[in-house]
């Protein structure tokens, strides 16, 4: 159940609105390459726009370093944002300041107004106290629609927060009930679907889900390290050192959720020109190194998804950006289409190959945020949601 105050619980009729929305895209030569997570945001604008409020948008794009750089500009999402609304959209080449003012001053009931991006400043970054009150002072309430930067306590996520009325936007809304429920209420069996490189970035979301899960699938360049932990040699293959304890101990715990690999892709040199074998769960030989899963892993990943109530999954099982590795991450989203589950996907990885895949209708939800949602399958409150108004 969704505790934080909605934008529809906001009365925001000739209102000065600020939506922190997440329109950090990726962009070249000036041009937007993937909008998922601008039309993500319009239901939230749109409703705004229906209600008569004056909306600003405010997102940060890239790393520019707390400084201009023309690179990392808004002005083309602006522009872009344009011709997915029935509105005008405008710009300001600041995120506060005069320049900023002056725009929202001339703003009229129905109108977008796309702040220049917001780490274009350093005090973004740093919660700067007078950044989130400059940022405050440009409207009367305060939307949070940015669940992509959620687990971040920026000046334009969780300061601004500290000085206006602030409300969740419905993209934040259904995230939250998504990943929240599919964790802490699923339908049972509850499968979750680790992949990626590193076991590092995941320990505490395997302990969590260790106490939630039925069943945890490991693939992914992180299966080597709890396949080392066990003893088996890796050769080339990517194994983390510094977490082998840990794997050691995460297998004890959960000798009966945890599912690891029964046989391996491997490959001579990491290229899409290697040549490759399939080898039962065993030593690799020197020279060698694992990169996807392999067809008796795919059989059995396969079995426990199509029994599952719901499926969380966040990271590959293999180097899924060459096709010679990505049948594993394939025939994954396969599995997952295939099933009756309630689905939810998290992380950029995931989330490209179930798009590649075509299958991206099939999954009940696929999350924009990568390290938002890893943080709630860790069970830790994420700070842009924290500061929200209660209901």
């Amino acid at each position: 159940m969704f505790k934080k105050k909605m934008v529809t619980d906001l009365d925001v009729a000739g209102k000065r609105v600020l939506v922190r929305v997440d329109f950090n895209v990726p962009l070249k030569d000036g041009v937007v390459q993937d909008d998922t997570r601008i039309r993500a945001a319009l239901p939230t604008i749109q409703y705004l726009l229906d209600h008569g409020a004056k909306v600003i948008l405010a997102s940060h794009l890239g790393r520019p370093g707390g400084e201009p750089n023309a690179k990392y500009s808004l002005k083309p999402v602006a522009d872009y944002l344009g011709t997915l609304l029935e509105a005008p959209v405008k710009f300001a080449p600041n995120c506060i300041g005069p320049e900023a003012e002056a725009a929202v001053a001339e703003l009229k009931p129905g109108e977008v107004l796309v702040l220049e991006n917001t780490r274009f400043h350093s005090d973004e970054e740093g919660n700067d106290p007078g950044m989130a009150k400059q940022l405050a002072s440009l409207a009367d309430l305060f939307v949070n629609d940015a669940f992509g930067t959620a687990h971040r306590a920026h000046a334009s996520t969780a300061g601004v927060a500290n000085y206006i009325p602030a409300a969740a936007g419905f993209l934040m809304q259904k995230e939250i009930e998504y990943l929240g429920n599919a964790i802490d209420d699923p339908k049972r069996p509850f499968v979750a679907i680790l992949g990626g490189a590193k076991i590092s970035d995941k320990i505490g979301v395997i302990e969590n889900l260790l106490k939630k899960a039925d069943k945890i699938l490991i693939g992914g360049g992180m299966a080597n390290t709890f396949l080392a932990a066990q003893g088996y040699e890796m050769a080339d293959s990517l194994v983390e050192k510094d977490a082998l304890e840990t794997a050691k101990k995460l297998v004890g715990e959960g000798a009966d959720k945890l599912v690891l690999p029964v046989d391996m892709v491997i490959a001579d040199k990491f290229e899409d020109t290697a040549d490759t074998q399939v080898i039962p769960l065993g030593d690799v030989p020197a020279g060698w190194r694992v990169l996807d899963i392999g067809p008796e892993t795919i059989k059995a990943f396969s079995k426990v998804i199509k029994d599952a109530g719901t499926v969380v999954w966040n990271g590959p099982m293999g180097v899924f950006e060459m096709p010679l590795f990505a049948k594993g991450t394939f025939a994954v989203a396969q599995a997952v289409a295939d099933s009756d589950a309630i689905s939810v996907i998290g992380g950029g990885d995931s989330v490209s190959a179930i798009n590649q895949s075509g299958l991206a209708d099939k999954i009940t939800h696929i999350s924009t945020g990568g390290g938002a949602s890893l943080e709630m399958l860790e069970g830790l409150e994420l700070p842009g949601l924290a500061v929200l108004s209660d209901k």
